[in-house]
């Protein structure tokens, strides 16, 4: 047997555009752009290697800073013009979250300071975890709908500065320079709960917690128990164990734990459709702000487990050791080894024409350097749901569904196998219909990524995503 399987050539595949990210830090704290010179010599080294465009943040916390409605879209304004003048496209996120303190993060940009400052008087506008302590890193959607932020809904306030987005970048939107703008929604701009912050103490391969003990969060809850007709289910789980716990360690979480009674049943649901909720409230918003405009949302995915940086892992049931699944519900996903926890989330993407975006690793399972059995995760099989989902349950996969799918890598790739799987993954082989990824970004600009031997490599795997021959590649 050989040791490697033939490359497969991709010449005359469908045409995948490929996006390059910039770096977090590309406009700074005083919405400066940085460095300009040397990311135009950058770009041009990317237009050169045929890359479609550049995916950027629109922070939040550098935007609308320091007072309410006050916008300085100055750094991002230079920015957009650079790579117009390029002939490039650009995918924007509207980034509602924090940057730093996650894997990857390599600057820090908080929230707006006059968010802080409410959140000093009033820190159930955040995250709260079952022993009190309070997450900044995005705000709690507990406040979607209540007027604590100067008179402002949160809704209201993404929806502001959605909409001064749109109006600030006319020009670019009618000329058609952007492309997709990816919508945040949550942590990492991800539609999940932010279930594991490595600054409260979680590390891999910890369950996390769940997120709802903000008292906007606990009002909802107690409304729904009411309904319910058993008001004294208005609490989270007692015995859900800690951020770094493991299923067979806890009450609600082990094999014929709480999680699967009455009231397990009933908080999953309650607290995974106030998951799907927030994202279409903000959907709903964002298609009204970007008529006319591919919009898209960060699912949590396969590089949850692979870079630490999110718990939304597929938590497999080897052997019956995890049918919970755990680590997804701490994040929102009910998705127990019976259920199909996507499938309310892909319905509500595909309500408001939304692209579904996340993150596929580069490498397999057998491939990678981690160990993976402590967690019992499979990114591969987890990327499969999302992409295919569960017909015996009766929900939509993404591609049956028509909604298109954007990905991104994991972690930074350089070398040919990785490459290659990369592309397996956006254009799979032996599909009867020739589905494929709508988009692809890789992650990220950086200097590596410019030296000479990267550099023939990345041009490979652009003509490669682009359906273009390459000698070496053919039989």
């Amino acid at each position: 047997m050989p040791t490697k399987l033939q490359e497969r050539d991709f010449a005359g595949t469908p045409y995948v555009p490929v996006y390059v990210m910039l770096p977090l830090g590309v406009v700074n704290l005083k919405s400066e752009l940085v460095d300009p010179d040397g990311l135009v010599k950058q770009l041009k080294v990317l237009k050169s290697l045929k890359v479609d465009g550049v995916m950027v943040d629109c922070w939040w916390g550098v935007v609308e800073a320091h007072a309410p409605q006050e916008y300085n879209w100055n750094g991002y304004r230079r920015l957009f013009q650079i790579v117009r003048e390029l002939k490039m496209k650009l995918q924007v996120v509207m980034s509602f979250h924090e940057c730093g303190g996650n894997v990857g993060d390599d600057v820090c940009i908080p929230l707006p300071h006059w968010v802080a400052e409410i959140g000093r008087s009033n820190p159930d506008i955040f995250f709260t975890d079952r022993a009190g302590r309070r997450n900044p890193e995005c705000l709690s959607w507990g406040v979607d709908k209540e007027r604590v932020l100067r008179g402002r809904t949160g809704v209201e306030v993404y929806f502001d500065y959605m909409r001064s987005f749109r109006v600030e970048f006319h020009e670019f939107f009618e000329d058609g320079v952007i492309s997709m703008i990816v919508v945040g929604l949550g942590p990492r701009g991800e539609l999940r709960y932010p279930c594991n912050p490595v600054k409260h103490g979680w590390r891999y391969p910890g369950i996390g917690e769940f997120q709802c003990y903000d008292r906007y969060m606990l009002k909802s809850l107690q409304k729904a128990a009411e309904i319910r007709g058993h008001s004294f289910w208005a609490r989270g789980p007692e015995n859900a164990g800690s951020y770094n716990s493991r299923p067979h360690e806890t009450g609600f979480f082990c094999d014929g734990g709480d999680y699967d009674g009455y009231y397990g049943r009933f908080f999953l649901k309650w607290y995974s459709q106030g998951l799907v909720d927030h994202g279409d409230r903000v959907l709903s918003l964002a298609k009204l702000a970007f008529e006319g405009t591919c919009i898209a949302a960060k699912v949590s995915s396969s590089n949850a487990i692979l870079n630490f940086a999110s718990t939304a892992c597929y938590q497999a049931s080897i052997g019956g050791k995890t049918a919970s699944h755990a680590a997804e519900l701490t994040a929102g996903y009910y998705n127990s080894c019976n259920r199909d926890g996507y499938a309310a989330i892909m319905a509500m993407l595909k309500r408001h024409g939304a692209a579904i975006c996340f993150t596929c690793s580069q490498m397999s399972m057998v491939d990678h350097h981690m160990d993976f059995s402590e967690s019992l995760a499979d990114p591969e099989g987890l990327t499969w749901q999302v992409i295919t989902a569960d017909h015996n349950l009766g929900s939509k996969c993404c591609l049956d569904a028509s909604i298109p799918v954007a990905s991104e890598n994991s972690f930074p790739c350089h070398d040919r196998e990785g490459y290659s799987n990369l592309l397996e993954k956006a254009k799979p082989v032996g599909d009867p219909d020739g589905r494929h990824f709508s988009a692809f970004t890789y992650l990220r600009l950086n200097p590596l990524l410019m030296e000479r031997q990267n550099l023939v490599e990345f041009e490979q795997f652009v003509k490669r995503m682009h359906g273009e021959a390459v000698l070496e590649y053919q039989t």
